[in-house]
């Protein structure tokens, strides 16, 4: 169990971002890849390059109509909470996301519809996850891919630099806040291995060094997040 979450401070990057590997057990990995694989069928939505399952309601500028998370879920949105990243918060938001070998992300900012901070549990297999600064200019700007309720936005490309990439194993789990969720975009190379590189900043966290080759396998995440605005609804469809 992490007892102050600034021992897992990854000083090699930007602020701020927290990767605690182990996170949870073995046992609770299975429970949850279990959990997830349960799921209702309706409950998948499926995409170009990947499928997920929404809980805690959709985010939407105008406010989340909130559902209240299943047992499996909020076991963890509070454990998460107790590490104190999202202040007195508990989240309210989960994005199950299921990568199989060669699947990913395009670069993608999180936004302004979450409480800025994201948590990620991973499952299953390793990941390399990369992050890239926004270059804008008077002629040429960026686009934000907004998560909303699936990750994905426009199909427009933007402009990227990549500045740096977190090895995410399974079991583990990362907190990105500050600049790291503000100024940077972050995604998932399509392929199915990964080349370790000096460019992964956190390889001194685990057993593998640079050149090493590592291999996907079936990745599903847990994106925790806290969507501060929310609207209830009785059964009438009525606030």
């Amino acid at each position: 169990m992490c007892d102050n979450i600034e021992d897992f401070k990854v000083k090699e990057a930007p602020s701020t971002a927290y990767y605690i590997p182990n996170f949870i057990s073995r046992d609770e990995e299975k429970y949850l890849i279990d959990q997830v694989n349960s799921a209702p069928k309706p409950k998948w939505k499926q995409l170009s390059n990947r499928r997920l399952q929404n809980w805690g309601g959709q985010p939407h500028p105008k406010g989340m109509i909130a559902e209240k998370l299943p047992k499996w879920l909020e076991v963890y949105t509070r454990k998460v909470a107790d590490l104190g990243v999202f202040g007195d918060l508990v989240p309210n938001h989960v994005l199950v996301n299921e990568y199989q070998s060669g699947q990913g992300i395009m670069p993608h900012e999180d936004g302004p519809l979450f409480h800025p901070v994201v948590t990620t549990i991973s499952l299953g297999s390793h990941t390399l996850l990369d992050f890239y600064q926004h270059r804008r200019d008077s002629t040429q700007e960026a686009t934000a891919h907004q998560s909303t309720q699936d990750g994905d936005s426009s199909s427009e490309k933007p402009v990227q630099h990549h500045v740096l990439s977190l090895l995410l194993q399974p079991r583990s789990l990362l907190v990105l806040k500050d600049d790291m969720y503000t100024s940077y975009l972050h995604g998932i190379t399509e392929t199915t291995s990964d080349l370790i590189t000096d460019k992964v900043v956190n390889i001194d966290r685990m057993d593998h060094s640079i050149g090493d080759t590592l291999d996907r396998s079936c990745r599903i995440s847990l994106t925790i997040r806290y969507v501060p605005k929310t609207l209830k609804m009785n059964l009438f469809g009525k606030r």
